[in-house]
């Protein structure tokens, strides 16, 4: 019997070009989202000095690196409200929602003059924009992660999961493409310093309403139409009844997203400040290493599907516990650009066992009435407290005069994971989503 349009088009249908499409749809927004969020952290070396005047350039870092974590606190509200809404009304329509209000923060920090012409006004509008940008990356996850788990098929969910952080990553590339073609080719750094940062803010907000078009454009999954609809309790209230849940998500995350924001978002700025290699050198190492690094995630996606999710999680602990140190050691003694090259792409692949398979793994251990909101908000609490406050702690620990102190709290915080990836159930075989 041939299968009409209308079938083939339905979300309960098993078709891999009906699956894709939709996952290309989500991961593309994904990726326009992040971009807007990392663009802040690549072009906080040229914009810096214009919203915080200080002849001290790591007092002017950690300023900005201040805002960032600033942005994080706005994180667990967004995996709150947009984790309720993908569970009550859809994953569609909570990720609509969220990469329109990042579109909105990325205007105003393109369009925010600086300190020397409004004042105060300035870091003002800097922080209100990462606020709503905070609110807004906080839905993308825990939404995100559950719309391509969802979509995926049983056999090959960690592989097309995986493309959240292929997408994630993306986004930081972008960012770090359009700062290279700036830095090369068209501008030059003076012009970067007083209006050339501009330029990928304007460009993220319109990448935003792109995204947003496409995202009205993609179906809902077949499993939040077939969850339970006569749940009357609240998001939190239901979220409650797993414990256990909530706090594996926080010890899966704890390790995995210190390391993740050490060797991508901070390494760049630990180039130049610690290592003292030109930004142009050290846009173009980064930008290399994370195109590496987003190919890799699928691959170890395809392998989690093949062995299972937790070997992936504890070879990441242990290699993470014995090699951070070292490597970040190294990177910091090292003048060779080869070898400090070579220093990242092992970090990488080490971190490359939790990025790849930690949206599935939160997915997989929650029911559809509550996957969003369980994976979304206490990745966001931990990511807020952890993530969000690296960066400020790296350059903190540097300007004390103790910057290795860093090297060891990244280690004993992945060390913590290690302990619960040992102990956890391989959510591969015990999954919660249905096949």
């Amino acid at each position: 019997m041939v299968k009409t349009d209308k079938e083939h088009q339905s979300p309960e249908n098993d078709d891999m070009r009906y699956r894709l499409k939709s996952i290309f749809g989500g991961s593309v927004g994904n990726l326009v989202e992040w971009y807007d969020w990392y663009t802040y952290s690549a072009f906080a070396l040229y914009f810096s000095d214009a919203f915080f005047p200080n002849s001290n350039p790591t007092a002017q870092l950690l300023n900005t690196a201040g805002i960032f974590a600033v942005g994080f606190l706005m994180r667990p509200i967004g995996g709150w409200l947009f984790g309720s809404i993908a569970d009550k009304k859809g994953r569609k329509k909570s990720m609509t929602l969220s990469v329109l209000m990042m579109a909105i923060g990325s205007l105003i920090i393109a369009c925010t003059p600086g300190y020397h012409k409004i004042g105060i006004a300035a870091p003002l509008l800097l922080v209100f924009a990462r606020l709503i940008q905070g609110l807004s990356t906080g839905g993308e996850y825990g939404t995100s992660a559950t719309y391509l788990s969802e979509m995926a098929t049983k056999k090959h969910r960690g592989f097309f999961s995986s493309f959240q952080y292929v997408t994630l990553i993306g986004g930081q590339l972008l960012a770090l493409g359009i700062q290279l073609i700036l830095q090369n080719w068209l501008l030059t750094p003076a012009e970067l310093h007083r209006w050339g940062w501009r330029i990928p803010f304007a460009i993220g907000a319109i990448l935003s309403f792109i995204a947003l078009y496409l995202r009205r454009h993609i179906d809902e999954t077949s499993a939040f139409k077939s969850k339970n609809t006569e749940e009357k309790e609240s998001g939190i209230a239901v979220l409650l009844k797993y414990p256990k849940e909530v706090f594996t998500v926080v010890g899966l995350t704890l390790g995995g997203t210190i390391a993740f924001y050490t060797f991508s978002t901070y390494m760049q700025k630990f180039l130049v400040n610690t290592v003292h290699l030109s930004k142009e050198t050290s846009t173009t190492l980064s930008f290399i290493s994370l195109l590496i690094f987003a190919l890799l995630q699928p691959l170890f996606g395809l392998l989690s599907d093949k062995i299972g999710r937790k070997p992936l999680l504890i070879g990441f602990g242990v290699l993470g516990s014995l090699f951070t140190y070292p490597i970040l050691t190294g990177i910091a003694r090292e003048t060779d650009t080869t070898i400090i090259f070579l220093f990242m792409i092992a970090a990488l692949i080490i971190v490359s066992g939790y990025t790849s398979i930690n949206a599935v793994v939160k997915a997989e251990l929650f029911p559809a009435e509550i996957r969003a909101l369980g994976v979304g908000l206490p990745y966001a609490l931990t990511v807020a407290i952890f993530g969000g406050t690296a960066e400020y702690l790296a350059l903190w620990f540097k300007n004390i005069g103790h910057e290795n102190y860093f090297y060891w709290y990244v280690t004993v915080c992945i060390l913590i994971s290690l302990i619960l990836y040992t102990t956890m159930k391989d959510t591969k075989h015990h999954s919660k989503i249905e096949a």
